[in-house]
């Protein structure tokens, strides 16, 4: 080694005292049309997914909350903020984009002597590239994620329409992870989640194949997640990232996926009450629906004594008697409550409270009741002739029951829920075995794109035959003595007044009568309080007809609770968010109650 060697690394000491210099471009290039410059982001498309934070391998993005962007349904009030220290300019947070809000600019030059200004967030810093509509963006055909879902296999229409076998197959393992791997794990869809599962999480464990950690996962938040995997109404795929690319994830059926994966019988050492001491302490849920059960898994789990007391020969409430099989097996609701039950919490039937046991009992033997009724009740048109209607959930219960029902050839079924459709193409069931066809039909205020249905329902419907008429009105169920002949309608011109209220006007001119020998009525349901009793009922603070309940489910009487359809409307994942709320409630206050008593 020369002298020039050993002495050349100490030269560069002559330059510790000079002042560090960039040029600013002194030849003035224009940068190639696709120039990976600085970052720009579109405020309007970008709904702070995340997506962009996940896949930087420089940990060069932050998500950041930005003053005027609020966190609402699929946008989590996030924006990107953009550290040029360790940005590589690799781009693929623009590859990876869900909406194609981020894109870089054609610049490529940026000098400034303050280090803090390389850290910024796109589209609200106002630099200078921001309008620049030159540089590097995501080319449409370029994606790293899928953007069709997945097929779901079901039974065919003529397959189906002669029995109650559930009618969906359930993804095989190859379409379960091509779904999987198409989710960017971004969470917007938790935040819809009314009971907040961590979906992310368990699709994971779905493309991972490890099916027992998901379900542990799934019933973190939700004892009725075999249910919830077929009828749940998959409110956060409305939110999903992925149907800015292309279809939202199938985040309903890769729970299915998990659940029917796992034997039945482990789900009793996967799922286990945790070993935690007796409190000695009793509640009183008055419903074996969702909302009650969900409130009895959480409270028996933190020791406390549950005893439900169900007014029908079986458990379930709305899931078991108003929805029918096709959609949701009993087997599969069974096992579900004998998971609950495990826990320790006694369900007790054909109890109606009012009847054998009235609530002022309940108030003294337990230290907190809570009421989870359900809406068991249907609604009435009250038009010339209804006093000859059937109610939709009084016939869905009776079916499901095992009951024989009267069975005509034609049925005419107003109202455009799932309550309506889940009664049409029941008893269209029930004349294609009697009849070899099928005679329903369906009317309902709503123009067909306004039916609060689920949209399989209604097209599920109509390929089993059932006839829609949109937009239309009742106005008599026409009789021939005591006999129904018939319905009859008029066409809607308005529901609503300009104030928004219920207010229907009519053209009188176009009217249709639909012939049928049974009229079902399905136009929403409310629940039967007889059994709160005169006293308690007026003691209780109420709302249009409903139960007065504060944020965490407690009524105006310290001793009461209510969730459930009761309270919050008829849905099932709504149904165990509320229990969840009432359980931490209760809990709240009986370890209060201990902690005076010691």
């Amino acid at each position: 080694m020369s002298l020039r060697d050993v002495l050349s690394p100490f030269t560069a000491w002559k330059h510790v005292i000079d002042t560090p210099v960039t040029i600013q471009d002194p030849f003035n290039r224009e940068a190639a049309d696709r120039y990976r410059g600085f970052h720009q982001n579109d405020m309007d498309k970008c709904i702070g997914c995340g997506s962009c934070e996940e896949i930087c391998q420089n940990d060069a993005i932050d998500m950041v909350p930005v003053e005027g962007q609020n966190a609402g349904p699929g946008d989590s009030g996030l924006r990107p903020m953009i550290d040029y220290g360790r940005c590589c300019w690799c781009a693929l947070c623009v590859d990876v984009c869900m909406t194609g809000s981020l894109t870089m600019s054609n610049e490529y030059t940026w000098v400034d002597s303050d280090p803090d200004a390389f850290r910024f967030i796109p589209g609200v810093d106002g630099k200078s590239w921001d309008l620049e509509p030159k540089g590097y963006q995501r080319e449409d055909t370029r994606r790293l994620t899928g953007t069709t879902r997945a097929p779901m296999g079901e039974m065919e229409p003529e397959a189906r329409i002669g029995n109650f076998d559930e009618i969906v197959d359930g993804f095989t393992r190859e379409q379960a992870v091509i779904e999987a791997d198409r989710c960017v794990e971004c969470g917007l869809c938790v935040a819809t989640c009314p009971a907040h599962m961590d979906i992310p999480d368990y699709i994971s464990k779905v493309r991972d194949g490890d099916y027992e950690g998901g379900l542990q996962i799934l019933y973190e938040t939700n004892p009725f997640s075999q249910a919830c995997g077929r009828i749940c109404t998959h409110k956060c795929e409305t939110t999903c990232a992925a149907m800015h690319e292309g279809d939202a994830i199938a985040i309903r059926w890769l729970k299915r996926d998990i659940t029917d994966n796992v034997p039945r019988e482990r789900y009793f050492d996967l799922i286990q009450k945790p070993d935690v001491p007796e409190t000695g302490q009793k509640i009183a849920v008055i419903g074996a629906g969702p909302a009650g059960l969900t409130t009895a898994y959480d409270l028996a789990r933190k020791g406390h004594k549950v005893v439900v007391f169900e007014a029908l020969d079986k458990p379930g409430g709305m899931m078991r008697y108003g929805i029918p099989e096709y959609r949701l097996p009993y087997d599969v609701l069974d096992h579900e409550i004998s998971v609950i039950e495990s826990m320790g919490v006694e369900i007790r039937c054909n109890m109606r409270v009012g009847h054998e046991i009235s609530m002022q009992q309940l108030e003294k033997a337990y230290d907190a009741v809570v009421l989870s009724i359900g809406l068991h009740q249907g609604r009435s048109t009250r038009v010339p002739g209804s006093e000859k209607a059937e109610a939709a959930i009084d016939l869905l219960r009776r079916i499901t029951a095992g009951e024989e029902v009267p069975v005509p050839e034609q049925v005419a079924v107003i109202g455009g829920g799932n309550v309506a459709m889940d009664i049409a193409r029941s008893m269209a069931r029930l004349q294609k075995v009697k009849y070899d066809k099928v005679g329903v039909t369906i009317t309902a205020l709503e123009e067909l794109d306004r039916f609060l249905a689920d949209a399989e329902e209604i097209k599920e419907a109509q390929e089993e035959g059932c006839v829609i008429y949109p937009a239309r009105g009742p106005q008599e169920i026409t009789l021939e003595g005591e006999n129904v002949t018939g319905l009859r309608t008029w066409k809607v011109k308005a529901i609503f007044d300009d104030e928004g209220r219920f207010a229907p006007k009519y053209d009188e001119a176009d009217e249709m009568v639909h012939p049928a020998q049974m009229v079902v009525e399905a136009i929403g349901q409310m629940s039967d309080i007889s059994l709160l009793g005169a006293e308690l009922t007026e003691k209780l603070e109420w709302n249009r007809g409903r139960i007065m309940i504060d944020a965490d489910g407690q009524t105006s009487e310290a001793w009461l609770w209510a969730a459930g359809d009761v309270t919050s409307g008829p849905d099932v994942i709504h149904a165990v968010a509320d229990g969840h709320r009432v359980a931490r409630s209760v809990g709240k206050m009986l370890a209060t109650k201990r902690e005076k008593l010691q």
